[in-house]
């Protein structure tokens, strides 16, 4: 007797449709996964059986060969033991096929036939192409995200098997909750002083720059960093919908109230940790945990080189793609870096008679942070600490809300104008919707002459300087005071600290 039963796999963020088949002949008792399994696939064996036998059913002292296909696609995790079990009690009799017809299912079996969630539902239900889904119950919301989703469930296999044949009732769906408040996060006017950095934190969420933040300990970087993201508009339903799917993937929960995720690893992760391709299914990593919203790496120069230097083409193409023996996958990672480092190892870089490090260790320091790299931030900006005054003024300048605001209303502007926001303009968009006046013109050839701008810089300077004025409600040609300014914001490590010229 020959059954089968549609689930699905996960490959990285994504999900892979699985044809579970079983077959049952006669001959010496035995339980054979094929297909290329997993080392969790193939203990689905152990697990089926347990389930099985403590829910009551029978188990067949025959030859059961179970065959996952396509079988030159790797299958992992325990998502297929819930379909390995119902295409086993399909050949067995125990179903009917029409009970099965048309359905996806999916989900991991505890030893007492508890249904439990795996991740990826999100991806992996999509991947069915089925209109109705058996899920765990911890996963039926998830799966009802998906729009025409039919999401059935039960709580063990018995019960589901009576809903199967119509004998049972099918778990009730959760009742929608009313959305309770999100938590803004910490405000903007929090931060004292710094008014050229809280600037810069504008037109860095305003146009979607990369923004590196240089200054002694102290100074207010992380501060400004950590609250980039209330300055960001809510993610649509799409975006929301594509962010969910990768932190399911991962095995998180993806941040709530469709609010852009934050992420800010530590310095010692490593590259496997930031660009993805960990454990047996290739996790995303943290770049595609922050897809769509904010990548924080704090103490930049205590990466090491080899993870700062493979973000270089993930900032490029807001793809990252991770090969292995077995499989290659894709993740997204279209995030918004904002960096935060010290001037030195010691932090008093640039400070007169401050400093206690060695010329060779900041030399060492400063070549953490390669050329390349550098150029792919739009914004580059040297931090001094508040001075008192600063910090008991009773003015405390704008808040998020305020400035959230503004960012809308120029990414609004951006989108309608290009189709992207400004940061992400091609070049021969950026000479149409950002065309420059004879001043800021000859200002910047005179940048690229001097060396200073790179092909690459001379591009990414233009769009800071669209983001300028769209901030300042300037819709015409771009003029010097523009581009200046833009000029103004991206120094080199050079100027940014002495330490770091050393």
């Amino acid at each position: 007797m020959v059954a089968t039963v549609r689930s699905a796999t996960l490959a990285g963020v994504e999900g892979a449709r699985v044809s579970v088949e079983v077959h049952v002949s006669n001959g010496l008792p035995s339980f054979a996964v094929v297909g290329l399994p997993d080392a969790a696939c193939r203990e689905a064996r152990d697990r089926v059986r347990a389930a099985l036998l403590s829910s009551a059913l029978p188990w067949p002292l025959r030859r059961v060969t179970v065959n996952l296909a396509p079988s030159g696609l790797r299958k992992v995790g325990s998502g297929l033991d819930l379909p390995i079990a119902l295409c086993l009690l399909l050949a067995l009799g125990e179903l009917t096929p029409e009970a099965l017809e048309g359905v996806g299912v999916l989900g991991e079996l505890g030893l007492d036939g508890s249904l439990r969630p795996v991740p990826g539902t999100l991806a992996l239900v999509a991947a069915m192409g089925t209109t109705t889904v058996v899920v765990p119950p911890p996963s039926m919301g998830e799966a009802a995200l998906l729009p025409g989703a039919r999401v059935r469930s039960a709580p063990s296999l018995s019960s589901l098997l009576d809903a199967l044949r119509g004998v049972g009732p099918w778990l009730e769906a959760p009742r929608p909750v009313a959305s309770e408040p999100v938590d803004p996060g910490p405000d903007l006017a929090d931060v004292r002083g710094q008014r050229l950095g809280k600037t810069a934190l504008e037109l860095s969420a305003a146009g979607g720059h990369h923004l590196l933040l240089l200054g002694p300990p102290g100074a207010g970087k992380t501060m400004l960093a950590e609250r980039l993201p209330g300055l960001l508009p809510p993610l649509a339903e799409e975006p929301s919908l594509e962010v969910a799917r990768i932190w399911s993937a991962a095995g998180r929960r993806p941040p709530g109230g469709r609010r852009p995720p934050f992420r800010s690893p530590h310095h010692s992760a490593s590259v496997p940790t930031i660009l993805g391709g960990a454990g047996p299914w290739l996790r995303p990593g943290e770049v595609s945990l922050a897809h769509r919203g904010v990548l924080f790496l704090d103490e930049l120069g205590e990466f090491p080189t080899a993870v700062l230097e493979s973000l270089r083409q993930p900032l490029e193409e807001g793809v990252v793609r991770i090969g292995r023996v077995r499989a290659s996958v894709e993740f997204p990672a279209a995030f918004l870096l904002v960096a935060a480092m010290n001037p030195c190892p010691c932090g008093e870089g640039g400070l007169p008679g401050a400093c206690r490090c060695s010329p060779a260790a900041r030399a060492r320091y400063a070549r953490r942070l390669s050329g390349p790299l550098l150029d792919r931030f739009d914004l580059r900006l040297a931090l001094c600490r508040p001075t008192a005054e600063e910090l008991f003024a009773a003015e405390t300048g704008a808040d998020s809300a305020t400035v959230a605001r503004r960012v809308a209303e120029v990414r609004e502007l951006a989108v309608a104008r290009g189709g992207v926001v400004n940061a992400a303009l091609a070049a021969p968009a950026l000479e149409r919707v950002a065309p420059l006046s004879t001043g800021a013109q000859a200002f910047l050839e005179h940048q690229v002459g001097a060396g200073a701008l790179s092909a690459r810089g001379l591009t990414r300077l233009w769009r800071v300087a669209r983001t300028i004025a769209d901030l300042a409600g300037h819709e015409g040609r771009l003029e010097e005071e523009h581009v200046a300014m833009a000029a103004g914001l991206r120094v080199g490590v050079e100027l940014l600290s002495p330490a770091l010229a050393s």
